[in-house]
């Protein structure tokens, strides 16, 4: 606390005889990058996207004496808080309440309705899991182009329901629009995802509850094996329908075997020999094959004889890195480097 204090002073003519005055929002981040200096506070600096960073320079620049004792109360604060209880405890409401403290209230709101709308690690995995009615008559309003490109980015089972509520005309000016698309620019792109963003996903939440099997799936994803095994037999047992639902909406270990050639081996890239040979270790022979099928027969022969020296594995470990090789996968396809769908027929375009 002394170091950032007296790195503060660097930079700030503190008053020690100044009125003292209550420290909120955007002037509380701004004093303590202050505090933090070039060096230390580039990296946060470096995260902040331009209308915050525009707030806190606005309130750096307006922000006046700060005496000694408010910014004495300032750390004490920022100490307090993030020393309580020995941890920090993260949550929806204690998310919203930390970004109003330096944000926009319309800007804090656009962000939390994300966080609380349909399930999805971007916006296309999102518009896939808003209700086709929802995303049609939505979409009614826009532009053809704009409702190609958003027809080609989602899943094409619910782009083929969205489709076919539209009018009749604006759909087949669509499709004809689809036919003879290109690839996407990407500012073009970024200029239809804000907008979709801004226009849509902000007032989503206020027009449609979000889906209840959709928040299952995610908390049947994050089950280990033998959980998810348990509940959804007793689940099929009283609700069979609720139980093929939730199956449908997760993307688990074995949805990874519809990867297409290209897409696997991008995958098996991107993950650490170590993990794989766990999580293959463990796998159905069909799943051994498909990956093994990916590789050259040296990299195969290599990663059996890893396998081999791993001896007996727990299912805990199993389930762990198989886990981690479906969350790796979903990132890539959350930046464009692979495509993921849930069944072999699906045409699901990513630039």
């Amino acid at each position: 606390m002394k170091q950032a204090k007296n790195q503060l002073k660097k930079h700030l003519q503190v008053s020690v005889d100044g009125e003292e005055r209550e420290l909120k929002g955007a002037e509380r981040a701004a004093v303590l990058l202050l505090a933090l200096g070039e060096e230390h506070g580039e990296p946060i600096w470096r995260k902040l996207d331009d209308m915050e960073v525009r707030q806190i320079s606005a309130a750096m620049a307006n922000l006046g004496p700060v005496t000694p004792a408010m910014l004495e109360k300032l750390f004490i604060d920022f100490v307090r808080r993030l020393s309580s209880r020995g941890s920090l405890t993260g949550n929806v409401e204690a998310t919203e309440r930390l970004l109003s403290s330096f944000l926009p209230q319309d800007r804090v709101s656009i962000i939390m309705e994300e966080i609380r709308g349909p399930a999805g690690r971007n916006m296309w995995e999102k518009l896939s899991n808003v209700q086709e009615n929802v995303l049609a008559n939505y979409l009614k309003n826009e532009y053809p182009q704009t409702v190609a490109v958003v027809l080609s980015k989602i899943d094409s089972e619910h782009a083929a329901r969205v489709l076919s509520i539209l009018p009749e005309e604006l759909a087949l000016e669509v499709v004809s629009r689809m036919l003879r698309m290109d690839a996407v620019q990407k500012e073009v792109l970024e200029k239809v995802e804000q907008t979709l963003r801004i226009e849509f996903m902000s007032n989503l939440t206020n027009t449609s509850r979000r889906d209840s099997h959709e928040m299952m799936a995610e908390i049947f994803n994050n089950f280990d094996r033998q959980t998810e095994a348990r509940f959804l037999a007793a689940l099929e047992e009283e609700n069979r329908e609720s139980a093929d639902r939730i199956k449908t909406l997760m993307f688990t270990f074995d949805d990874l075997l519809k990867l297409d050639a290209a897409s696997c081996q991008t995958l098996l890239r991107s993950v650490e020999k170590d993990l794989l040979a766990v999580a293959l270790k463990g796998s159905t022979d069909a799943a051994r094959e498909f990956f093994f099928s990916n590789m050259s027969q040296r990299a195969a022969k290599l990663l059996l004889d890893d396998m081999e020296a791993l001896g007996p594995v727990r299912l805990r470990d199993v389930d762990e890195a198989q886990t981690s090789m479906v969350n790796k996968a979903k990132d890539l396809a959350a930046k464009g480097d692979i495509m993921i769908s849930k069944s072999k027929s699906d045409d699901q375009i990513i630039y």
